[in-house]
């Protein structure tokens, strides 16, 4: 990894710490709802914090090294994910069951189009032509489809219950099936056939990068947690105010699940982006589809048990169009990633869907 990767920039260290406080000011009564001044300090401490808890999250995955690496990351995300995605469902009042459907959808959509499209393309502009490990990705992808399909296709097809739901016995065995293919996902990657997963060249284990130091690599365990508290908190408070935006603006309130999606997948994007830039496609992809495991295989458990105990239920069936440009973008990546070679026409196509999503997302 980068060097500058490997030391905690002071901005990683203050943003955590400002929105802790920023919590407290809010349950002092300082309510982002009251004033719109408070509403973008509120917005800007909860993105920063999103950008720090990833920060301090690289700097873990740095010391742990490859692929238990793009697992931390992954962890983290989806924890801020999982986070957000409860907090709005509490605030948001009646449309809330939809936050949790959305967001996975949208968190897919994003990383198998947008953050794999970047990758392909920036990093064959520059190398021309890449590679990447077939036995990996295609047991990644294999995962990703079936885990995608379970919990947001079939729901609209079932007859124990009425409309795009599941009862709770379906919702129970999903949730449990989810994070079964998830852990034996995490088993082959770090235990059985790690191999499957490393950069070409660093079989053994050994590659150049730098490490952090013992104080930067604590320092950031401290951080990551003050940070994933921040989001976390924040965005309860930040919910009325975000749902108020999305429909003056004349976009559905599922527009919701883009943007949450779209904040916490940015950090992580980027560094998906940097690390194909630098000709380590394998790293780049193993964080892309890492986290979209990741969003299902432990998203839909977390929601699942919030359904079961606090009575929410939650919906999962995505629209006609959704679910066509689902399996649009699952089949166009196993077909771009199969060969194990990628060029710059493989990142536009993933690219053109990325656009179809969000057209669709803002105009139904």
């Amino acid at each position: 990894m980068a060097a500058h990767r490997i030391e905690n920039a002071l901005w990683t260290l203050v943003l955590p710490v400002a929105g802790v406080a920023a919590v407290g000011a809010v349950a002092l009564g300082f309510s982002p709802d009251a004033h719109a001044a408070i509403a973008i300090l509120v917005a800007v401490l909860l993105g920063g914090s999103v950008f720090a808890a990833v920060h301090h999250a690289e700097i873990i995955a740095a010391r742990v090294g490859e692929p238990q690496g793009s697992i931390v990351l992954a962890l983290a995300v989806t924890v801020l994910e999982v986070g957000l995605i409860l907090s709005l469902m509490v605030g948001a009042g009646p449309g809330g069951e939809t936050i949790a459907r959305d967001t996975v959808y949208s968190g897919i959509m994003i990383i198998t189009t947008a953050i794999v499209g970047l990758s392909l393309l920036l990093g064959s502009r520059r190398h021309f032509e890449q590679t990447i490990r077939i036995r990996g990705t295609s047991t990644a992808l294999s995962v990703l489809s079936v885990l995608a399909v379970i919990t947001l296709i079939l729901p609209n097809f079932t007859l124990a219950t009425h409309g795009p739901t599941f009862s709770d016995v379906q919702l129970f065995m999903v949730a449990m099936t989810s994070l079964y293919l998830y852990c034996m996902f995490l088993f082959v990657q770090t235990v059985r056939h790690r191999d499957y997963f490393l950069p070409e060249g660093e079989e053994a284990g050994v590659t150049d990068a730098a490490l952090p130091t013992n104080r930067t690599f604590a320092t950031s365990g401290v951080m990551l947690c003050l940070a994933l508290l921040a989001v976390i908190l924040l965005a309860k408070s930040l919910s009325p105010v975000l749902a108020k935006a999305i429909t003056g603006a004349g976009l559905p309130l599922s527009f919701t699940g883009v943007i949450i999606a779209g904040m916490v997948l940015l950090p992580e994007g980027i560094a998906a982006v940097r690390a194909a830039v630098a000709n380590r496609l394998q790293v780049s992809v193993n964080l892309a589809l890492g986290s979209g495991l990741a969003t299902i295989g432990l998203t839909i458990p977390a929601v699942a048990l919030a359904d079961l105990l606090g009575g929410y239920k939650i919906v999962l069936g995505i629209s006609a169009s959704q679910t066509v440009l689902l399996v649009l973008a699952l089949f166009v990546s196993a077909v771009t990633l199969s060969n194990g070679r990628t060029n710059i026409l493989s990142g536009a196509v993933h690219l053109s869907i990325f656009a179809m999503f969000l057209l669709i997302s803002a105009v139904p």
